[in-house]
C-alpha cells in the first residue's frame, strides 16, 4: 500500500489477509480504507516489524478498525506518542502482543510464513521482525528495516532465504540488502 516515506504491505490469500506495517500515522484512514475496498473486514495477522513511526503510525487506526486474530511485535519499545498510542489502543480493544522467535512458522490460509529474524540487534532497526511468505510455488522476503548485522545472524542460522520477490531492507538504504544476503536471496 502506497504509504510514501514508510512500509505498508497486504497480503491477501483467499479469505485471509496480513498486514505488514502500517506507514506513519497520517496513512491510517487510508490503510483502512484501502483494506476495507478489498473486502476485508478480518486481520489474522498484524505484524508490526519495529516500533518506528513510519512503520507503525498508522497501526492504531488498522487496530480500531478489524478484528484481528494475532499482533506480532518485537521485544522494542520506543519513547514516542505514536508508539505509546498504539499501545494503548491495543490495550482498549484487548488484544495481546506476541514478539515471535526465530524459526516460528504461522499459516495464513493456503500460505504459510516463517519469522527469519526478531529482536536480534542492539538497535531498534536490527530488532526488525524478518518474514518468509510461501504462497503455493511462490516466495517473498520482507525484511523491515533489518540491517546487515541482522542479515548476517539470518545467514548464520541456515535458513531457506531464495525468494521470488524481495522488499529490500530499510527502504533501500545502503546499511541494509548486503551483498551475501541479496546473493543468498537471489530474487527475480
Amino acid at each position: 500500500i502506497d504509504v510514501g516515506q514508510g512500509d505498508c504491505v497486504l497480503i491477501h490469500a483467499g479469505n485471509n489477509a496480513l498486514l505488514i506495517d502500517a506507514g506513519n500515522s497520517k496513512d491510517g484512514p487510508n490503510i483502512v480504507a484501502y483494506i476495507q475496498n478489498q473486502g476485508i473486514s478480518k486481520l489474522d495477522y498484524l505484524v508490526l516489524t519495529h516500533p518506528h513511526a513510519d512503520h507503525i503510525g498508522g497501526a492504531a487506526d488498522v487496530v480500531n478498525a478489524f478484528d484481528i486474530d494475532k499482533i506480532l511485535m518485537p521485544k522494542a519499545t520506543h519513547t514516542s506518542k505514536t508508539f505509546e498510542d498504539l499501545l494503548l489502543t491495543i490495550q482498549s480493544k484487548g488484544h495481546r502482543i506476541t514478539s515471535p522467535s526465530p524459526g516460528q512458522d504461522f499459516s495464513l490460509g493456503k500460505a504459510t510464513f516463517k519469522i527469519l529474524a526478531s529482536n536480534d540487534g542492539s538497535d531498534l532497526n536490527n530488532k526488525s521482525i524478518v518474514t518468509r511468505l510461501v504462497y503455493g510455488g511462490t516466495s517473498f522476503l520482507f525484511t523491515g528495516d533489518a540491517e546487515t548485522a541482522t542479515e548476517d545472524i539470518i545467514l548464520q542460522r541456515g535458513y531457506d532465504i531464495k525468494s521470488d520477490v524481495m522488499k529490500v531492507g530499510h527502504h533501500g538504504s545502503d546499511t541494509s540488502t548486503g551483498d551475501s544476503f541479496l546473493k543468498k536471496v537471489s530474487p527475480k
